[in-house]
């Protein structure tokens, strides 16, 4: 079985509760963390093509940076290259945890969906 890369922030309850979940499928994890360790730019590019989600589903909407930044209203306007660039440079804008196998990529928890992508039983 492949190791999976788990992009996470270790305060983060929803984090703890996906590498519960992998681990207790029988993955290998290689853990990095999001805040002190944002994805580059060809990383997050790279993770998004491979996600085939939309790149405003990798922004964390719900946290105090983006609301701080007003990005709700700024993120229109700004290019895919302008997103990509501003989520690598602070961690705690990316929606988490992200988990890639190198082919495929889950953006956040949901047990139902795991279940599809990473269940090994």
């Amino acid at each position: 079985m492949s190791t999976l890369k788990v992009y996470h922030y270790t305060k983060c309850g929803t984090c703890r509760n996906a590498i519960k979940w992998l681990q207790g499928q029988g993955h290998e994890l290689d853990l990095q963390d999001i805040k002190e360790q944002p994805p580059g730019v060809e990383e997050l590019r790279e993770l998004f093509k491979n996600s085939g989600l939309e790149l405003k589903k990798f922004f964390n909407t719900s946290g105090d940076v983006y609301k701080s930044q007003g990005l709700k209203d700024k993120l229109p306007g700004l290019s895919e290259q302008e997103q990509l660039e501003l989520l690598s440079s602070n961690g705690m804008l990316i929606k988490r945890p992200i988990v890639s196998d190198g082919t495929k990529v889950t953006v956040g928890f949901k047990e139902d969906q795991y279940a599809g992508a990473w269940s090994t039983i």
